[in-house]
């Protein structure tokens, strides 16, 4: 059977919605017209779409009924609304019983690919939200993740063994940008954000060091005041890097301001780039030793940086993220191990 080409697309009242859920709720019945927004044919069609795709399946009209076990007459009204709005018959009725017409088997293809899509993704956040095995997107400084960051998720696998971790490693600006754009959960960062979009909350401070050649001048030494370093060549990180903020910050307070030889992205490239030579840096202890270099203690003025977590205000946690965000707070003090 050809399907016959009705008047036009025009959106419907949405008197099948009056018990579309069997509880006798009424929805919108304003009239739309003839509204060419596509946003308002989707919201019109998408209620009844289920419904279709169960018809379509059975080809029976109160079989299909009894399996979504809502009445025969909402579905009916449904399947009316529903061709009424796309302006094409999708059904070929005899009786009870119906058949797809050609414009309904291509609608059906489509429909199906649509729903299965919903489905898998209704399941991919019930799983993220899972007690038990839900997901955390934690986001860190790239300082951190040779071995706190390691540590942390050790120490909380322990006691929630199937948890499992989207990782991001960044600079802090960079995580607060995800994090308010809902791609991360929470951050470890420096330093603590003060914005009032975020909630944040101090756990550790973390002491910096001036990090010299091996051959420099003051190699010799075990302790240093920052300004006997004015005249020296620096190499930092970005502008936007927590650190970088910090190095400026505490060489102003020396009485200097820091002439820039190198800009990098990576505290340990950083590292390498002062073993070469090529200048002095401040920044916090590494994981592991490095040759070449020599960590220096800086008296004056007080060299440190706290570390904090953060979080977008008023963003709601499933499970697993409330249970590393209390996690985190139980280490406040001892989260570092310098």
């Amino acid at each position: 059977m050809t399907h016959q080409q009705r008047s036009g697309p025009r959106l419907s009242p949405s008197g099948d919605t009056e018990d579309i859920d069997g509880t006798g709720r009424r929805g919108d019945s304003g009239d739309s017209g003839d509204s060419g927004d596509i946003d308002d044919i989707v919201l019109r069609l998408a209620p009844r779409l289920a419904y279709f795709a169960g018809v379509a399946r059975t080809e029976h009209v109160t079989g299909a009924a009894r399996e979504m076990r809502v009445p025969q007459s909402t579905l009916s009204r449904a399947m009316v609304r529903l061709e009424q709005d796309l302006g094409v018959d999708l059904f070929a009725r005899r009786g009870r019983t119906v058949s797809l017409t050609h414009a309904g088997r291509t609608f059906h293809a489509s429909v199906e690919r649509a729903l299965a899509e919903i489905e898998r993704a209704a399941d991919e956040v019930r799983a993220d939200a899972d007690p038990a095995t839900g997901k955390v997107a934690f986001g860190f400084l790239h300082t951190m993740g040779a071995e706190t960051v390691p540590g942390l998720l050790q120490a909380f696998r322990a006691e929630h063994p199937r948890v499992r971790f989207s990782l991001v490693q960044n600079y802090g600006e960079a995580m607060l940008e995800r994090l308010r754009a809902g791609e991360l959960d929470l951050c470890l960062t420096s330093p603590v954000p003060d914005a009032p979009d975020l909630v944040a909350r101090r756990l550790d401070e973390q002491k910096l060091r001036l990090v010299v050649p091996a051959d420099h001048r003051l190699a010799a030494r075990k302790r240093v005041r920052l300004a006997e370093a004015a005249d020296e060549t620096f190499v930092t990180l970005e502008p936007g890097y927590g650190m970088r903020r910090i190095t400026d910050d505490l060489c102003k307070e020396a009485g200097f301001k820091p002439r820039i030889a190198f800009e990098g992205e990576e505290a340990e490239t950083l590292r390498g780039l002062v073993a070469a030579g090529l200048g002095v840096a401040l920044l916090p202890p590494p994981a592991v030793p490095r040759p070449g270099v020599v960590e220096l203690t800086v008296t004056a003025p007080r060299a440190a940086r706290e570390i904090g977590v953060a979080w977008l205000d008023g963003h709601p946690d499933t499970p697993p993220v409330a249970a590393f965000k209390k996690f985190l707070l139980s280490r406040r003090g001892h989260l570092l191990h310098d």
